[in-house]
């Protein structure tokens, strides 16, 4: 048994989440209220029947007729530790005859849940679905809001409620082929993607709809592996009910692994043409004087030596870069003549547009150089830091902003964009509550 659970604990931990969203009752409201006119377009497609074709007097017709579908009603609520209940209402104009019209309204309650399918993705399920069929009273003293039930008419066989039972989860706009888009790769750099994969079905409580998500990260189109969590994480529950449509939180882990798939692809090396040459070098160096004979630009040429790591803390989030840096001569053939160890901390600025979070260096807080090698004194160390630290200072930043100035896409399902985004940084995680936005050209 202890052979087994060793096996097990590295595959646990290897599957954790590090990111994740909770999709409020508002949300739910959303979807609920951008789906009406979609399912009332479904409805029309699959109810009313093409005009029937002119009556012979051989053959007269008296097939009932659906000549008009209005959904009423739309709503989609949450039940809590289960998952959520659409309610529809359609009225119906029903003619049997050219001269006789009645009104007729269908109704829908279906329990749905989302699941996850055994290929990884999640798709939306219906548990329950209960069609009714009734007829409204269309004489003037009668009440029109009072239905009565059908006693078995033609419009019920026409009306294949069954059919519509097993379609009913098509009535939204995030079928399963947009869910599945969730867990869809996208790109960061032309050879670096991010992919959010769902852990598990998701959970149902009364602040909303959580669903726990894990990333990684292909370089090459090869997954890579990222360093290990310290801190399991789990989606931080708002304490009330939040007018936001969605809450999506990423941990510090997130962010760690982001920058690490980064220098793995090697987007975090930089090469940085200094503002000065060997000549105005050896004005300070004088053995520069006698290494170049004719005068070349300075370049540092900088390359991770580990991995670099990102901190939360209230309000505030930075980014630890570990860099060794060649300096050396020559655009073209490059002469290195001395390597810096350069540490620079600097401050993250995030913000969202459209699906895609925009993360940039806003301000270089902390820089450290030393020498790779000893036997240089500190004169000359001294001096480095004097020549080389504003290059490093301004270049550094501009080339990381420079990899990230597209911003990495969040999770999200296809056609939805956010809106009225609030992000906050917490001590080991961000949160960014926002609202859901159907995008115009998917109408």
């Amino acid at each position: 048994l202890s052979i087994l659970l060793s096996l097990l604990v590295p595959a646990h931990t290897s599957r954790s989440p590090d990111c994740g969203g909770i999709l409020t009752p508002s949300g739910l409201r959303y979807l609920a209220e951008v789906s009406k006119p979609h399912a009332e377009s479904v409805l029309r497609r699959d109810l009313m029947a093409p005009p029937a074709p002119a009556p012979s007097p051989a053959s007269p017709s008296s097939r009932n007729q659906i000549i008009s579908v209005k959904v009423d009603k739309f709503s989609l609520t949450l039940v809590p530790d289960t998952g959520m209940r659409l309610s529809i209402e359609v009225d119906l104009g029903v003619t049997s005859a050219p001269s006789a019209t009645r009104e007729m309204r269908l109704s829908i309650l279906a329990d749905l849940h989302v699941d996850m399918n055994p290929e990884g993705n999640l798709e939306l399920v219906t548990s329950d679905c209960k069609p009714t069929l009734e007829e409204v009273q269309s004489t003037e003293e009668t009440d029109r809001s009072a239905p009565h039930k059908s006693s078995g008419s033609d419009v019920d066989k026409q009306i294949n409620v069954e059919k519509i039972c097993l379609e009913v989860s098509k009535l939204l706009l995030f079928p399963n082929e947009r869910l599945m888009s969730l867990a869809a790769p996208f790109p960061i750099t032309p050879n670096c993607q991010v992919q959010y994969l769902p852990l598990a079905a998701p959970m149902y409580s009364e602040q909303g709809i959580i669903i726990s998500l894990q990333t990684t990260f292909q370089v090459a189109g090869t997954a890579i592996p990222l360093p290990v969590s310290p801190v399991p994480f789990s989606m931080p529950e708002p304490a009330s009910s939040s007018p936001s449509h969605l809450i999506l939180a990423f941990s510090e882990h997130f962010y760690t692994s982001l920058f690490s798939a980064l220098e793995e692809s090697g987007a975090l090396n930089v090469s940085l043409l200094s503002s000065l040459t060997t000549a105005t070098l050896a004005e300070r160096i004088t053995q520069m004087g006698s290494l170049f004979q004719e005068d070349l630009p300075v370049v540092l040429q900088a390359v991770t030596r580990s991995s670099p790591h990102v901190v939360l803390e209230e309000d505030k989030a930075t980014v630890q870069l570990f860099l060794t840096a060649q300096i050396g001569a020559g655009s073209s053939l490059f002469q290195s003549f001395l390597s810096v160890n350069v540490d620079v901390t600097a401050r993250l600025h995030l913000s969202v547009a459209d699906t895609r979070m925009i993360i940039s260096v806003a301000a270089v807080e902390d820089i450290e150089l030393s020498l790779a090698t000893s036997d240089v004194g500190p004169i000359l160390a001294a001096l480095l830091e004097e020549l080389f630290l504003p290059t490093i200072r301004e270049e550094v930043p501009a080339q990381i902003n420079k990899v990230l100035r597209q911003g990495v896409f969040l999770p999200h399902i296809a056609s939805f964009t956010y809106t009225d985004v609030n992000i906050t940084i917490h001590k080991d995680y961000v949160l960014i509550p926002c609202n859901l936005q159907l995008e115009a050209r998917a109408g």
